[in-house]
């Protein structure tokens, strides 16, 4: 830590003092929101303020949240990080020490939710990030939490599925290496692969760099590999070149994903091409049941369209985050010792009945969740099996 940032730090811990009363003390409970709702990821970032807005909704119908024996106003403070994790962090100091929030939302992607967390931790207040799988996020930070599983566990996942399906004992792997989520899942799909099918199995690992756009050397050489199934992490906005490019070289086997597939436009972007297609994720609105059918429907109902993965992990993570509100008993009105008591509450959430799945957390601060293998069918993200912790 530099000196000027502890300079910094120091200054900002002595705002947060000097506004320890505030939030719940007015009859209002602040939560503040770490989203992109423009850059790079802004349309994920704008369908998680959807969702968050259907809980607000839902909040003024009910007259606000009780928490033991006072009813309080809930205040959602949506900030927009620009997809950059520079803004992210001076957003998250804002959101500390000026607006004096309880407990904060976001970011969505791991580059902006590893810095937003190493503050939060630093000030002691609760942040959860419904769509950052990385395991460093949470790592050590005790007030850090997800609404999403990490991505490690996808590479055991869709090694077991695609052998059951596809027969693969030979993969893969096309991704972008100056990306930390796909350069991170690559190596660990690689690891779990030949793991199972042992070393070598992995017969071609090609990689890219951001905003390349010709993918047909690297696809050429998966097709003259001898590989089975090819494993692209990209996002979502990428996939659709991708599988057009693998056609365009006769490459004829199956492409999967991780859970960067969801979220955007990958079906209005991909359209039949990516029909059949499957991929690892937390959720899944096609075929959904439950709590998630209530979602699903009234997600649907108001914006014309269904939920992605992003909308449904916001809907999840500010849920469980005023539940564990509630289990503390009360608000005493003094921010910090309020703060520290909504972060154990959360801590302590189990069997937390979200449109993902039942969620358990604990002081990891990731849920022990189910992983979905998502088919795309008729344009639909469909439900199509799932593993289980």
């Amino acid at each position: 830590m530099t000196r000027l940032f502890r300079i910094f730090l120091l200054g900002s811990l002595v705002l947060v003092v000097l506004c320890q009363n505030v939030n719940g003390a007015d009859g209002t409970i602040r939560i503040g929101f770490n989203i992109p709702l423009i850059g790079m990821f802004s349309m994920v970032g704008n369908h998680a303020k959807d969702a968050a807005e259907l809980v607000r909704k839902d909040l003024i119908a009910q007259g606000g949240l009780r928490v033991g024996d006072k009813i309080y106003d809930v205040e959602f403070l949506y900030g927009n990080n620009n997809s950059n994790p520079v803004k992210a962090s001076a957003l998250t100091v804002e959101h500390i020490t000026k607006d004096s929030v309880l407990a904060m939302i976001g970011p969505l992607s791991s580059r902006q939710a590893i810095p937003v967390a190493e503050m939060a931790n630093s000030f002691s207040t609760t942040v959860i990030s419904p769509w950052s799988t990385s395991p460093v996020t949470t790592k050590d930070k005790p007030f850090s939490f997800r609404s999403c599983f990490i991505y490690t566990e996808q590479g055991p996942v869709l090694t077991q599925y695609t052998a059951k399906e596809y027969g693969a004992t030979r993969a893969a792997v096309l991704y972008d290496i100056l990306s930390a989520y796909p350069r991170g899942m690559a190596s660990s799909f690689k690891a779990a692969f030949e793991k199972v099918n042992g070393t070598g199995s992995v017969v071609a690992f090609e990689e890219f760099r951001t905003e390349d756009k010709d993918f047909r050397p690297q696809l050429e050489r998966i097709r003259l590999s001898g590989a089975q199934v090819l494993f692209t992490p990209q996002h979502y906005n990428e996939v659709p070149l991708i599988v057009r490019q693998a056609k365009e070289v006769g490459l004829d086997i199956p492409i999967v994903g991780s859970n960067s597939w969801a979220g955007g436009d990958l079906v209005g972007e991909c359209g039949s091409e990516c029909d059949g297609l499957i991929f690892t994720g937390n959720y899944a609105p096609g075929g959904a049941t439950g709590i998630n059918k209530t979602f699903v429907e009234s997600y649907s109902k108001a914006y014309g369209k269904n939920p992605d993965e992003p909308a449904a992990l916001t809907w999840d993570a500010i849920r469980a985050l005023l539940k564990a509100i509630q289990n503390t008993g009360e608000l005493t009105g003094n921010l910090l010792q309020d703060r520290k008591a909504v972060n154990t509450s959360l801590a302590q959430l189990k069997n937390f009945d979200g449109a993902s799945g039942m969620m358990s957390f604990n002081a990891s601060g990731t849920p022990k969740k189910c992983t979905i293998i998502v088919k795309i069918v008729d344009g639909l993200f469909t439900f199509n099996d799932s593993v289980c912790p």
